[in-house]
């Protein structure tokens, strides 16, 4: 596994205060070279040829040179690869000057954002469910980035899809067990044990995963119809228990209250008769209409 190594560089104004003395230099010989060459031609000579040789050779080194400078915004780096071998990495922003046989290769550490696409899976009670999510994560080691994948940013991507696929086919999509989760209503849950799972597989290439979370969940559409009309019927069931639990405990505290102040006394027959029609008023969905009863129960 290969390890991230910070190194520093020349700044490039000094490097650039370099490289125009040298072709400066360049530049005085070649004049040198062409007053050297006139004198010779009086005296019927030849002229120092080396001059010349100086000269382009120096203006050869001062273009060699330019080709060294190179600068880092914020959040970004470069790793300086020499003749195959790893260098280190620079990361301090700026203009810089390094060898310029080195490969510079440039790497972003901003944080992205990658969304998957909408995958088909069974959760794990092999209902198939469409589920996708977003991934924020950013380069930390460079040298890992670089050296222990091939691109690492299709290594993210494919390991996002199989982190997603994994994490559906372990969890139901609702109705959890137990001490257990569910995808739709446990999300912050789902969540971490997303981000954590991400993590784990990316790690190798030198990737810190920030955030992930579910961006879409949902049953597949051949089930979708039956598992709707199944929570409708879950949740009439609910609101029924909840009107049922009420119309009681108010039934309840009629009888308490018309005993306690003796508004009437009350038989067990009378009390059934006003417990049943006072259930079927507070639990009916449309209004009662009264009936006047101008007899008794025992008539």
């Amino acid at each position: 596994m290969s390890r991230e190594k910070t190194i520093s560089v020349l700044d490039g104004w000094l490097m650039l205060v370099v490289t125009i003395l040298i072709f400066a230099l360049s530049v005085g010989l070649f004049i040198w070279f062409i007053l050297d060459a006139a004198a010779a031609d009086q005296a019927r000579g030849l002229p120092n040829f080396w001059l010349l040789a100086g000269s382009l050779l120096i203006f050869g080194l001062g273009l060699f040179m330019c080709f060294g400078f190179f600068t880092l915004q914020p959040n970004e780096a470069r790793v300086l690869i020499l003749f195959g071998a790893y260098q280190g990495t620079v990361r301090e922003s700026g203009w810089h000057w390094t060898n310029p046989l080195n490969t510079k290769l440039r790497i972003s550490l901003r944080s992205r954002n990658f969304n998957t696409d909408k995958l088909k899976v069974n959760d794990k009670r092999g209902n198939p469910i469409e589920i996708a999510a977003v991934v924020v994560w950013h380069v930390e080691d460079t040298a890992q980035a670089v050296f222990d994948v091939e691109n690492y940013e299709h290594f993210v991507a494919v390991q996002s899809e199989s982190a997603i696929r994994r994490l559906a086919s372990k969890y139901p999509y609702d109705h959890p067990e137990e001490n257990s989760i569910a995808l739709r209503s446990d999300v912050e849950e789902v969540s971490h044990v997303l981000q954590r799972e991400l993590q784990e597989r990316v790690a190798k290439a030198g990737v810190r995963v920030e955030e992930a979370r579910l961006t879409h969940l949902a049953y597949a559409p051949e089930i979708a119809g039956a598992m709707l009309r199944r929570q409708q019927a879950e949740a009439i069931i609910d609101a029924r228990q909840k009107i049922v639990h009420g119309a009681v405990s108010m039934v309840h505290m009629a009888l308490q209250e018309l005993m306690a102040n003796k508004v009437v006394e009350l038989d067990e027959e009378r009390k059934a008769a006003m417990v049943s029609n006072l259930l079927v008023i507070l639990c009916g969905e449309q209004e009662a209409q009264p009936v006047i009863n101008t007899g008794t129960l025992y008539t």
